[in-house]
C-alpha cells in the first residue's frame, strides 16, 4: 500500500508532521511499551494497542472497531509479527476515513458548472471558523481562483471585525452589514453580488450559537432558502469547523451540527497543540462526513488539504 500520495509534497508532509507532533509521541510512546520486546501480535499487544487509540482521543466506538478488524486479520495468520502490525494498523485506519465524492477540492478546484461555488461555514465560536474562512479564501486565491467573502454571523461584531481583517490581508472583497442585522439578508446579499461579479468561489460565515438547537436549525435553513433565490442549488457545501484540540467535545458539536442542518463536509482545526489528533478519526467513523481540511499551525499555508494517507502514515507509522 503507496502510504502517501505521490501529489502531497515533502514540504507538506513534514509541516503535517511537525504539525502532528504531539499526538504522535503520545501514541507512539504508549504503543512501543506494549510491543516492545515482542515478536508476535498477542492478546497483551492488542489490548496495548487499544488502549493507545483511545489515548490519542480516536474514541471508543472507533477504537472498538479497529481492534475487532486486526483481531480478525491476526485470528487468520498466528504467526503475525509486530512489523505486519504496523502495515495493518495503517490499513485498517484508513479504511474508517470516508473520501469526499469529488477529489477536485485537493488543488482548490471548482467543480465544473458551479459558478459561483458557494460554501456555508458552520461551527460554534472560538474553533478557528473565522480564521479558517481566511486560510481558505487565500489558498483559493493561490490557485488562481476569484473570491467573495460573506460576514453573515452578526451577533458578534468581533466575527465580523476579524473576518474583515482576513479580507484584507488575503486581499479579497467582503460583503457585510452592521452588527444585528439579519443574517439571511447577508448571505442573499453576497451571493447576489458574487453572482453579478461572476466570482469563482462564495465563502459564508455563520453564527455560531448551539444554546438553542432548534433557533440555530431555522437559521441555517433560512440562510440556505435565500441563497437558493439567487443560485437554485445553493449552498454547495456545508463545511462544519471542529477545534481537534477539544477531543470528544469536538464529536458532541459535530452531532448538533450534523442535526441542525446537512453538513458536507469537515474541517478540524488546532490540532497542532493538542495530543488528541485521533479524533479525526472517530469525527470521520460516526459521522461518515469526509474530512477536507486540516488545521496544523498560525501561518496560512497551515491550512492543509486533508490527505488520508499521510496522515495515517504520520500518526501511525511505529517504524519511525
Amino acid at each position: 500500500m503507496g502510504f502517501f500520495n505521490k501529489l502531497f509534497s515533502r514540504e507538506k508532509k513534514e509541516s503535517l508532521d511537525q504539525g502532528l507532533q504531539k499526538t504522535k509521541e503520545s501514541f507512539l510512546s504508549k504503543i512501543g511499551r506494549a510491543i516492545a520486546g515482542k515478536s508476535t501480535v498477542d492478546a497483551e499487544v492488542l489490548d496495548n494497542l487499544e488502549e493507545a487509540l483511545v489515548a490519542a482521543d480516536v474514541g471508543v466506538d472507533t477504537t472498538v472497531r479497529i481492534i475487532s478488524r486486526i483481531e480478525d486479520r491476526v485470528s487468520k495468520d498466528k504467526y503475525l509479527n509486530t512489523s505486519e502490525l504496523n502495515r495493518i494498523l495503517q490499513e485498517e485506519v484508513a479504511a474508517i476515513l470516508v473520501d469526499a465524492p469529488d477529489s477536485g477540492f485537493r488543488d482548490f478546484d471548482v467543480p465544473e458548472g458551479k459558478k459561483p461555488y458557494v460554501i456555508m461555514v458552520v461551527g460554534v465560536n472560538g474553533v478557528g471558523k473565522t480564521t479558517t474562512i481566511g486560510k481558505l479564501a487565500y489558498n483559493f486565491k493561490k490557485a488562481g481562483k476569484s473570491v467573495l467573502l460573506g460576514a453573515a454571523d452578526t451577533f458578534r461584531a468581533a466575527a465580523v471585525d476579524q473576518l474583515t481583517i482576513w479580507s484584507e490581508r488575503v486581499d479579497v472583497p467582503i460583503v457585510k452589514q452592521q452588527m444585528g442585522s439579519d443574517p439571511a439578508a447577508v448571505a442573499f446579499d453576497t451571493v447576489q453580488s458574487g453572482a453579478a461579479r461572476n466570482v469563482d468561489v462564495i465563502i459564508i460565515d455563520t453564527a455560531g450559537r448551539l444554546h438553542n438547537k432548534l433557533h440555530l436549525m431555522d437559521e441555517l435553513s433560512k440562510i440556505k432558502r435565500v441563497m437558493n433565490k439567487v443560485i437554485p442549488d445553493a449552498p454547495h457545501e456545508v463545511l462544519l469547523v471542529l477545534d481537534g484540540s477539544t477531543g470528544q467535545n469536538a464529536l458532541e458539536q459535530a452531532r448538533q451540527f450534523t442535526a441542525a442542518t446537512e453538513v458536507t463536509s469537515l474541517a478540524i482545526t488546532k490540532l497542532d497543540g493538542t495530543a488528541k489528533g485521533g479524533v479525526v478519526l472517530a469525527i470521520a467513523n460516526q459521522f461518515k462526513i469526509p474530512v477536507k481540511y486540516i488545521g496544523i499551525g498560525e501561518k496560512m499555508e497551515d491550512l492543509q488539504v486533508f490527505d488520508k494517507e499521510a496522515f495515517v502514515d504520520t500518526l501511525f507509522n511505529l517504524n519511525d
